[in-house]
């Protein structure tokens, strides 16, 4: 049990309920939080911590630890001091953009992570998407996904319709764009796998390519360029944005 959370609604007389109502989540949430594994997101942490009087790190002091694998780190450097994300799946939605319901299911999918593992990696990829909603200088995020991704039911029809109605919000902000392949486009170079474009400041870009085994960062920029050109032809095959977010609407009334 998260004992200091415990602690801290005792000595400020809120309950379960009272800090839901604050932190604007279900009154079931919380409840949740007083299990070790189980950390909120970023905002809600900040709002959690404002609503009791205490500094983040007086409830979850491990917040500050680094949880991802030490071969993903690298990548996370980079993707957060990133300008410009260019960011393509064939298969899963992009992590930034994935609630914690999804991203469960997606680490959870044939049983090959132990459930410690699962939760430490859930909670690294909700921490991660701390950088879309940065008051001051967020980076662009430009997701393109393959119609497929809409329609497969992970974690079930709760969870997807959760999802993307998720991201028809998502899609909202300003530096957040989001566009689908439809299903009708036949084979193209997406196919062939996903893959992150990351712009610096600095105009300097690196790649990440994800497998089954561990992600792989590049930079050589005759691999920068093989991976602009597959940019180009999935973004070249993809509905505009707000033809996709239309679409993306549509297969969220489906998952009822």
């Amino acid at each position: 049990m998260n004992d200091l959370l415990r602690a801290a609604l005792h000595e400020t007389g809120h309950t379960l309920e009272s800090l839901a109502e604050r932190v604007g989540v279900d009154p079931k949430t919380p409840a949740r939080w007083l299990r070790e594994d189980r950390v909120p997101h970023p905002r809600h942490r900040a709002a959690a911590a404002e609503a009791l009087g205490r500094d983040i790190v007086d409830i979850w002091p491990d917040t500050t630890r680094r949880r991802e694998p030490i071969w993903f780190r690298p990548w996370q450097d980079i993707e957060s001091e990133a300008v410009l994300l260019r960011s393509y799946e064939s298969t899963v939605l992009p992590g930034l953009l994935q609630t914690e319901a999804y991203a469960r299911a997606v680490l959870t999918g044939g049983g090959l992570l132990p459930r410690q593992d699962i939760e430490r990696h859930v909670a690294n990829r909700l921490a991660r998407q701390a950088i879309l909603a940065r008051p001051e200088n967020p980076p662009r995020l430009a997701a393109v996904v393959d119609e497929s991704v809409l329609r497969r039911p992970v974690g079930g029809r709760a969870t997807m319709r959760e999802q993307l109605t998720a991201l028809v919000t998502a899609a909202q902000a300003e530096h957040v764009r989001i566009q689908v392949v439809p299903a009708t486009v036949g084979a193209y170079a997406g196919l062939n796998g996903p893959f992150v474009l990351a712009t610096a400041d600095d105009h300097q870009m690196a790649g990440y390519l994800d497998n089954q085994l561990q992600g792989t960062v590049v930079s050589d920029a005759d691999d920068i360029a093989a991976i602009l050109n597959v940019w180009e032809n999935v973004r070249a095959e993809a509905l505009s944005h707000w033809q996709s977010v239309d679409l993306i609407s549509e297969v969220a009334e489906t998952w009822t």
